[in-house]
């Protein structure tokens, strides 16, 4: 062949291959779809299946070391690059290839057994020969062996390699591959893994794999040791002859490991249900290429493919939130779509503003876009259509730069479109080849930028949803902490009094053990309202009204909160009376309305607190206390808002909350207060529900009929 004429074979089949899907064997990803569908499945079991198959293998290993998702250290092993795609990545990776296996003919028809068994054979032989002559990195030695004719499945799946799968794989073949394609499945197989730009000696291992024997004892031992196992592994067993030198191993050891590999390989294709005594042997002549298919069949396989596929990322989205969300989005583009990179610009007040997915985008967030300038990317938003675009200097400095930043030849605009608003764009990077498979795949393009548009709109309403749920919450957790505060205050401004009263006594030699009891009580009871404010009452408390009266007027005549020019009265009846509630919340509805009747009294007065007995309310059975003061009257626009948080004239972040914190708790241990206000004074009526014993009495059910 004319050098010229090889050399652009060469280039074509090189273009064919970055665009290559591997066939995969389905039965393996039967097993990998089963999987998928368990909610516990972690990357190890998904990594004990992938390690067998070198198709979804190199997809897994080429996805986890491109821009997406390089983080500056490339990945060799599988777990390594399993860690980094994560768990719902590789799903979506499995369950889209097993889309495109289905829909695609991708092994044109081959049975894949042959290649398989092979293939796996030449891994678990590589692994064995790496423990046998101590070979630091054992995952590496499999993953080779595994990968070693990736070339040959490559070149396969670009159609240019016709039924010469099916030939032996020997030096031969090689040369056939050479004449008709410009380079063998071994070159094919290297040139795709050297793209991963690994610290390794893995692509010169699957390139020097047919190479003689003689030429590799110098080589480095994962070369050595790969290409011994491919003998092994291979179909002509006299090949053998002196290959044990190449790992220094003679014909017993090499016997062994081989004897143990054959039933590892046949324990695998039994559990993934894999019949190699029906695999088809290796022909022995070169047979001409497969028969074209239907273009119209192979348009509808494409449009029913493509509908699948955006249908599994619409399911993969819908599990992810915020930025998860976006980093979904355009990974799972990198996915279906063969870009080398993505990225992301948000539509923010008509200007696009880039969003870093990765480490090295950091500075993207810098790009500000609006959408009146005149470049291709805000075209692509203002026309709603995809568009691409290559390197050229007649493009606008906006698309120059972000062809530069993403390091590729062509970019693809998506408008993320929802009705007639858009929320952003998804570039995606690609190569000539890359862009020339895509060229027609419009609809596609379009399907998946319109799912992604909806997930995200879906998720911003959500989030929407749920910030205002926060804010409602921490708006009420605010309120409860200032009633909290308020509530707060009253004991420690009758501590405060007490103490003063205390120091008194102490200095007239006065006993103070009362003085010391009530300081306990009050300490006690702040703790109680700090803890328990917000809290339901227990049902089962009762309380004595008539001596928790008594208790606080009697803190207020006794400390020094109560001025001299306000006299206090309390008047209750001769039995004791019980009401459903425990004695706090009693306690702290009187002293606020106690304290409000005080504030009322600026030039003095008389407070009344009295017990006026039981009082029959729709059925029910209820305590009446009053609360009454001589002062002028609330005014009538304070009367209309009387129980809700107002801002009064009083000083202090709490003012104005008392009277909305005795509502609440009058409301809480299923009371009714009212209020009864003109120029001559003020009363608060509180009914309070009596305990159940007491309701039942003969005398309060003669009253109530």
């Amino acid at each position: 062949m004319h050098l010229a004429k090889m050399q652009r074979s060469d280039q074509t089949i090189r273009n064919k291959l970055l665009v290559a899907r591997l066939p995969v064997m389905p039965q393996i990803l039967s097993k990998l779809l089963n999987l998928c569908q368990k909610e516990e499945a972690g990357i190890g079991e998904l990594a004990k299946l992938i390690a067998h198959d070198a198709g979804i293998a190199i997809k897994v290993l080429n996805i986890a070391n491109g821009a997406a998702y390089n983080r500056g250290n490339r990945k060799i092993g599988l777990m390594q690059a399993l860690n980094v795609l994560g768990v719902e990545m590789t799903k979506t990776l499995v369950i889209s290839e097993s889309i495109f296996q289905t829909f695609n003919n991708l092994s044109h028809g081959i049975e894949l057994e042959g290649f398989w068994a092979h293939a796996l054979k030449t891994a678990v032989i590589a692994r064995e020969l790496a423990r046998k002559i101590s070979y630091p990195h054992i995952e590496e030695a499999y993953l080779a062996g595994l990968l070693h004719d990736a070339g040959r499945l490559a070149l396969l799946s670009t159609g240019a390699y016709g039924s010469n799968f099916m030939a032996m794989d020997d030096e031969h073949l090689c040369s056939v591959e050479t004449s008709s394609m410009g380079m063998t499945h071994a070159e094919a197989g290297a040139w795709l893994i050297e793209r991963w730009n690994l610290d390794s000696f893995m692509a010169d291992s699957v390139r020097y794999h047919h190479e003689p024997i003689g030429r590799l004892k110098s080589a480095h031992p994962l070369i050595r040791l790969v290409c011994l196992a491919h003998l092994l592994s291979s179909y002509k067993p006299d090949a053998l002859n002196g290959a044990g030198e190449l790992c220094g191993m003679n014909d017993d050891d090499l016997q062994t490991i081989l004897n143990a590999v054959e039933a590892q390989t046949r324990t695998a294709a039994s559990y993934f249900g894999i019949n190699l005594s029906e695999a088809a042997p290796p022909a022995a002549e070169y047979l001409p290429p497969a028969k074209a298919e239907d273009k119209k069949q192979a348009r509808l396989a494409d449009e029913v493919r493509n509908t699948s596929l955006v249908s599994a990322a619409a399911q993969s989205f819908s599990r992810c939130s915020g930025r998860e969300l976006l980093e979904t989005i355009a990974r799972t583009a990198c996915v279906l779509f063969n870009f080398d990179d993505t990225l992301l610009l948000l539509n923010h007040a008509k200007t696009l503003t880039g969003v870093p997915i990765t480490e090295n985008q950091q500075r993207i967030s810098e790009i500000s876009i609006p959408l009146t300038d005149e470049c291709a990317v805000a075209e692509s938003v203002q026309k709603r259509q995809v568009t691409f675009i290559r390197r050229d200097d007649s493009l606008s400095i906006v698309d120059q730069q972000l062809l530069r930043s993403m390091k590729t030849e062509y970019l693809v605009y998506m408008p993320l479109m929802i009705e007639q608003s858009c929320l952003g764009v998804l570039v995606g990077g690609l190569s000539a080849p890359q862009a020339s498979e895509l060229w027609d795949s419009e609809r596609f393009l379009k399907s998946y930028a319109t799912q992604a548009a909806a997930s995200l709109k879906s998720a911003t309403q959500l989030r929407s949803e749920i910030e205002k749920s926060i804010a409602k919450i921490n708006q009420a957790h605010q309120e409860t902490s200032r009633k909290v505060i308020h509530e707060v205050n009253n004991p420690l401004s009758i501590i405060k009094n007490y103490l003063g009263v205390l120091d008194d006594k102490i200095a007239r030699n006065e006993p103070i053990v009362e003085e010391l009891s009530i300081l306990n009580e009050e300490i006690d009871r702040v703790g109680r309202i700090v803890g328990s404010l917000a809290e339901q009452p227990q049902e089962s408390d009762t309380t004595e009204v008539n001596g928790v009266l008594k208790d606080v007027v009697r803190l207020f005549s006794v400390s020094r909160y109560l001025p001299s020019t306000v006299n206090i009265v309390v008047k209750t009846g001769d039995k004791p009376d019980e009401i459903a509630c425990s004695a706090d919340p009693l306690k702290q509805i009187l002293l606020n309305l106690i304290k409000n009747a005080v504030e009322a009294l600026p030039n003095g007065g008389t407070i009344e607190v009295r017990n006026s007995g039981r009082k029959i309310q729709d059925g029910k059975a209820y305590c009446e206390l009053r609360i009454s003061d001589s002062g002028a009257g609330i005014p009538e626009e304070v009367l209309a808002n009387l129980f809700s948080p107002v801002r009064s004239s009083k000083r202090g972040e709490n003012r104005g909350l008392g009277l909305s914190i005795i509502h609440d708790l009058v409301k809480k241990i299923g009371g009714i207060i009212s209020c009864d206000s003109g120029p001559s004074g003020t009363t608060f009526t509180v009914l309070l529900p009596v305990a159940a014993a007491k309701a039942e009495h003969p005398k309060y059910a003669a009253a109530q009929s």
